[in-house]
Order: structure tokens, then sequence, then C-alpha cells
């Protein structure tokens, strides 16, 4: 965007900012080309908030008259009312939401209002607003990630006893508890929540006062506009503040690695609600069905969330490239750090709150509970439980403690797989005959360890599936999340 100043003209649809220097208007094919109003409109909250900061220290600055910031607050608050209303009249011409709120106010206001722009520039202004924004939609974000925990929270909670088996290279490997599995994803939830909050630090900088690229020979008070907007840090480069995208590169970041672990989310939902599986179902209002086989229901939330991954970590490459070959300080180029940022917001939204109703249900003001979540075949889990031999394992670690080493025990409990194979039969149903035939330490309570309860229980350390683990990884995750 132009570092120039206003002119003398006031700013209106025959007027732009930098008209007195040049000697024909743009053609409209390059205003349509360059504005950006019609998708960064969206910020003008920011705008208004940022300006109505800056005009109130100007004036505590003695730079404007204590009138012209009454003017100035009293023209904001007629757009304010404007734009909620939606009377207010964006102009193509006007190319951004900046200097189209910055004309309506010098209509409203007059010179008080060609006086806002004073110590700033548009390079600043912008770099404030996308902060200011992304600030508060941060702060969304962060709810919604609470959200989806509780929601799989809820559903851990009532799936603790119920066993599916867990997969290596989705080859069965060993019982666990649905429960577990579905607090891995929380887990997941946990640290973007933590990345994203951890991401707000750098965003709630503010380079307001860096104007142009050089800094201001206004005497600005930075400090106190940055405190008025509660933003925690200023930036201390005048070059690297109205230059640096790395706030929305990172939020970016955090975005994509959070639609990664929806992604993976998605893909078991898928697998566990085909036939094959049969492990849950998803209510109809989240699936739809086919053009020509009745019989379908097919799982369009999870397989669009898969796809949807794809777009925003194809965002992130599309702001790390914008980046990459841009001189100091600002560039026309940053206009196109706003539609993807934007889409990447709007999209991690959506499916945070479209997974935390799929899964956990939505709320039935009649009755106090949620209905509609994810529905649990605990049959079906523990039957494909059973097969595979997914305690195995278990018959290697119950002949370590009758003292053979890992490794014997290990070859031992291949040959007793091998054997259960060739009869089709589990290896608990394997006679207690023929398991000592492989070792004669081997005792009639091998098969209380060989059972998928006992896989369970035996793992009661710290991070494990044993149901009590689980309760008390449960009970914490409550606490936090309360």
């Amino acid at each position: 965007m132009s570092t120039s100043a206003p002119s003398h003209n006031q700013l209106d649809t025959k007027a732009e900012a930098w008209s007195a220097l040049f000697s024909e208007p743009m053609s409209d094919l390059v205003k349509r080309y360059t504005s950006s109003v019609f998708f960064d409109k969206r910020m003008w909250q920011a705008d208004i908030q940022g300006s109505l900061a800056h005009a109130e220290m100007l004036s505590a600055q003695k730079i404007i008259a204590a009138e012209d910031f009454a003017a100035i607050q009293k023209g904001m608050a007629q757009i304010t009312s404007e734009i909620e209303a939606g009377s207010f009249d964006w102009k193509l011409d006007l190319e951004d939401v900046h200097l189209n709120i910055e004309a309506r106010l010098t209509q409203l206001v007059g010179d008080a209002g060609k006086r806002l722009h004073t110590g700033r520039s548009r390079n600043d202004q912008v770099a404030t607003d996308v902060r200011l924004w992304l600030r508060g939609e941060i702060d969304l974000i962060e709810g919604l990630l609470k959200e989806l925990q509780r929601s799989l929270v809820e559903v851990a909670e009532k799936n603790v006893d119920v066993i599916l088996p867990g997969f290596t290279h989705l080859q069965v490997a060993q019982p666990v508890s649905f429960a577990h599995h579905l607090l891995a994803y929380v887990e997941m939830f946990k640290r973007d929540a933590e990345r994203m909050l951890d991401v707000r630090k750098r965003v709630n900088v503010l380079p307001l006062g860096s104007a142009a690229l050089a800094g201001t020979t206004y005497p600005l008070d930075r400090e106190r506009v940055a405190k008025t907007l509660g933003m925690e840090a200023v930036s201390q480069n005048s070059l690297d503040g109205v230059s640096d995208r790395d706030f929305a590169i990172e939020f970016t970041a955090a975005a994509s690695l959070c639609m990664v672990h929806v992604s993976r989310l998605s893909e078991e939902l898928i697998i566990w609600m085909s036939q094959n599986f049969g492990f849950i179902k998803i209510a109809d209002r989240f699936t739809t069905g086919s053009s020509i086989m009745p019989q379908k229901k097919n799982p369009d939330v999870p397989e669009l969330a898969r796809g949807k991954t794809g777009r925003v970590v194809g965002h992130l490459m599309g702001l790390i490239t914008l980046m990459k070959g841009q001189p100091l300080a600002y560039n026309k180029d940053n206009q196109e750090d706003k539609e993807p940022l934007f889409d990447t917001v709007d999209t991690l939204k959506d499916t945070l709150r479209i997974f935390a109703e799929m899964i956990g249900g939505q709320l039935n003001p009649a009755t106090g509970a949620k209905d509609g979540g994810i529905t649990v075949n605990a049959e079906n889990m523990r039957a494909a439980a059973l097969k595979g031999y997914a305690t195995a394992t278990d018959l290697a670690d119950y002949l370590v403690k009758k003292g053979l080493p890992f490794r014997d025990a290990h070859e031992t409990v291949a040959h007793a797989v091998k054997l259960a194979t060739m009869k089709g039969v589990d290896l608990t149903e394997l006679p207690l005959a023929e398991l000592q035939a492989f070792n004669p330490n081997i005792e009639a309570d091998v098969f209380e360890a060989l059972s998928l309860e006992g896989s369970l229980n035996a793992r009661n350390t710290l991070g494990g599936t044993a149901p009590a683990q689980v309760r008390a990884q449960l009970a914490k995750h409550l606490a936090r999340l309360a």
C-alpha cells in the first residue's frame, strides 16, 4: 500500500490519497486488480479501534486538539453504527477498509478527519489492524479448541472400559481403552491451544508509530497506544514493524498443525464408520447419501475436513512464498497475506465448531443432555480386538516375569502364535498343555494375562491404557477444561 499522506483534497470517490502527484486517474482494471476492500473490510472494527487509540494519543501529546479528538470519536461512532446497520457505502475507488473509513470520517467531521492520519502510514496502520483482528480470532479459536477437547473427554468418560484394537501400521497391535484412544487427540488439541496462546504473544505487538518505514518526526507515545489497545509490547524497529508478517505465518503454521490433527481424527472416524469396522455411527446430520446407492451413508464432514487440511497447509506455503523474496520494507505483495490468513481462520473455526458437535453432540435444552454425538458399538470393537492376537505381547511379558530373557520370550510367543494361526484359534483358546509345550513355566494364570481386560489392567503406568490411569487422566482434563 502507498506510504503517502492524504492530499489537501477531501478523500472521496474522486480523489485518492495521493492524487495531487498524478496526471491521470487509475484505470478501472487496475482499481479492481489492486483493491482489497471487499475482503479486508472484515477488519473494520480493528481499524476503528486502532484509529481511536492513535487519535487519543495524538490528543494527549498535543499533536491534535482535544476538539479534533472529540470529533473523531463522534465520527467513528457514526461509522460504527452505519457498518453494523449494513448501510455503510464501501467504495471500490477507495481501495481498502482504511481509506473507506477515513474518507467517511472526513465527510462527517471535516478537517479533524484529515488530521487522524498524522504520524502514521497505511503501512503501520494495516500491520496494526491485522494484528488486532488476528488476536481476537485467536481468542475465539482457543475457546473452540477447548470445546472440542470437552466433547472428546465427555465421550471418553462413557467409554473407559470399552476395548478396541490399537493399531500400528494399521495392523492389530495391542488392545487399548477407547477412552485412552480419544484422550490421545485431547493431548493433540491441548498442544494446539498452547501453541495458539504462544503465537498470540507475538501477534500482540504494536507496530503503529513505525509510520511508512523510518518512524516519524512527531513526538508519539507508542507505549500509551499499546496500553490502550491491550498490546503486550511495541515493535522496536520501524522497518521490521511495517514489513513483518512472521506472526501471520506462525499462526497459519499452528493452524495447519491443528488441521493435521483434525485430519488424522477424520481418517479414523471414516475407517471406524465403515461397515468393515462398524465401531461407531455418526449422526445423520453430519452425513450424506448416494445419488445412486440407497444404502449409503457417507462421512462427508470428516472427509471434507481431511480435504480442507490441504487447503490450510497450502495457505501456509503461500504465505512463506509470499515473503521469501521481499526486500525491506513494505511492498504491495503484502496485500496478498490477507485472503489466505482470513480463509485459514474461517476454515479452522468452522472445522473446530462442527467437530465439537459431531463428536460430543448438541445440548438439548429440554433434557440438559447432549444429543447427536458419535454412537459407540462396543461389541464390534471388542470382537475386532480379539482378532490378530492383540495380547501376544502380554504372553511375552508373562514369560519375562517367569525369568525368560525378552528376546527368547518374543521368539517363543511367535511359535505359539504360529500354532494358533494354523489351528484358527486365539491364544486364549490354546489348551494349557500346548502352551506349556512352548515353556514349562506357563501356568493357568496365563489366561488372565491373555484376556483383553488383563492386558489393559497390566499397563497401569503413567500414560498407559489401564482404566485406572485413563480415569486419572480424565480427572486432570476435566479440571483443566472446567
